[in-house]
């Protein structure tokens, strides 16, 4: 019997055909793109997955290419990009999968704060931008008070989003989102201030079990880049009861009702803020993570969950293992990817830190205020999720990532780090 997979995040493919192997499933994976997984395949036995490669954005190819699978009984899709095609091929083919409208919705960051707010869940609303004229701009002023967020309803990766202070930071920012090619629509909502969190959850008939909160350690403002995460953060047990129970409300209010999701949230001087709700595991390392810090491969209950089976980390006790934590590599300077310095500085190192390498030798590297721009991972482990910090922070910076100076147009080299 096979599971087909829709793309997939970067890493955790290891862990996913593990799964399927001791649920006697075979899995195929549908992608784009070989080399995205280098790292995962490998890794992995050269035929321990199926792996086709086709246009993955072109559903009725895809659907095609499904139909004429034997023994297809089950569709994952576990990124952001690919929710709403793997919501239309499961709808299509009749395969165990959430309402396409409730994961419509979980792409749409705006309708979600509304529902939420709709709900008595938070405290603001959002406000669509009508552009940066000084009517439009008057207009979301009155509705969204400073300081607040604007981004993209779609967006991915803290691509697109502007912290906005005061007017002058609100001229500028709408000014520059008219150039950007959003995935979605312009929207503000009120900038909730304290540290930012990831709930990693798994939801089974309208029941939402809190598997752990990751940290998530941000670059300054006026930036979202994504620089730290360590897992599971200690909680006191009554905090982490009532999180859990405002996760369940939460995730009732948008009728997500099966699967695991990625919940980030302020944790602010009156509670719980929700950022975003994503319908998927945690990227990066989480998904790893997870598995080393619970004991468990979680991955099996991502199977389940397709099978359309009930996922047994739903009531499975968790043996534990070491808290972990892991450190996104940024270079100093945009340019083309070339390597990393100091890696054979960890042999000296505690927490059995590694590096996980996410671009490959002469990848452009542009963007450096968002996610787009980190070049690996550095990982390890400790008793806590405060000691695995510290371990990963350190092996962090023993290394360099380095880049060759970009190609000019013009022909003279622009400079590189």
């Amino acid at each position: 019997m096979t599971v087909a997979c829709l793309e997939s995040l970067t890493f955790g493919l290891g862990n996913l055909v593990r799964a399927a192997d001791l649920l006697d499933e075979r899995l195929l994976l549908l992608t784009r793109d070989p080399g995205y997984y280098a790292y995962e395949l490998d890794r992995l036995p050269a035929d321990a997955l199926d792996v086709v490669v086709t246009d993955t954005f072109d559903v009725e190819r895809v659907a095609a290419l499904l139909r004429s699978t034997p023994g297809l009984h089950g569709l994952i899709s576990s990124t952001d990009t690919w929710t709403l095609a793997g919501a239309a091929l499961t709808d299509r083919l009749g395969l165990p999968g959430l309402d396409p409208a409730v994961l419509r919705l979980t792409r749409d960051k705006a309708a979600v704060r509304n529902r939420l707010h709709d709900a008595g869940l938070t405290r603001g609303r959002a406000v669509e931008s009508a552009g940066p004229d000084r009517e439009a701009r008057g207009l979301l002023l009155k509705e969204v008070e400073l300081p607040l967020v604007l981004k993209d309803t779609a967006g991915t990766g803290s691509q697109n989003v502007w912290l906005v202070r005061d007017e002058g930071e609100l001229d500028a920012a709408l000014a520059e989102a008219v150039g950007r090619d959003l995935k979605g629509r312009l929207f503000a909502e009120p900038y909730f201030s304290g540290p930012v969190y990831s709930a990693e959850t798994l939801t089974w008939a309208g029941r939402t079990r809190l598997l752990g909160v990751s940290s998530r350690l941000m670059s300054p403002e006026p930036h979202f880049r994504e620089e730290i995460t360590a897992f599971p953060v200690a909680f006191p047990d009554p905090q982490r009861t009532s999180l859990e129970r405002w996760l369940d409300r939460v995730l009732a209010a948008i009728d997500y009702t099966d699967r695991f999701a990625h919940v980030e949230f302020v944790l602010t001087a009156d509670g719980p803020e929700v950022v975003e709700v994503n319908p998927r595991i945690g990227g990066a390392l989480v998904g790893e993570g997870m598995c080393r810090a619970l004991g468990v491969n979680v991955y099996e209950a991502m199977i389940e969950a397709a099978l359309g089976r009930r996922p047994r980390l739903m009531d499975a006790d968790l043996p534990g293992g070491p808290a972990v934590a892991f450190v996104l590599g940024y270079p100093a300077a945009p340019g083309l990817f070339a390597g990393v310095a100091g890696l054979d500085r960890f042999a000296g190192m505690p927490g059995t830190p590694a590096w996980y390498p996410v671009k490959q030798s002469g990848d452009r590297i542009e963007h450096l205020s968002d996610s787009r721009g980190y070049a690996g991972i550095v990982y390890a482990e400790a008793e806590t999720a405060e000691l695995a910090t510290h371990r990963a922070v350190a092996a962090a910076g023993a290394l360099r990532v380095l880049t060759d100076p970009l190609p000019d147009p013009a022909g003279r080299e622009a400079p590189g780090g």
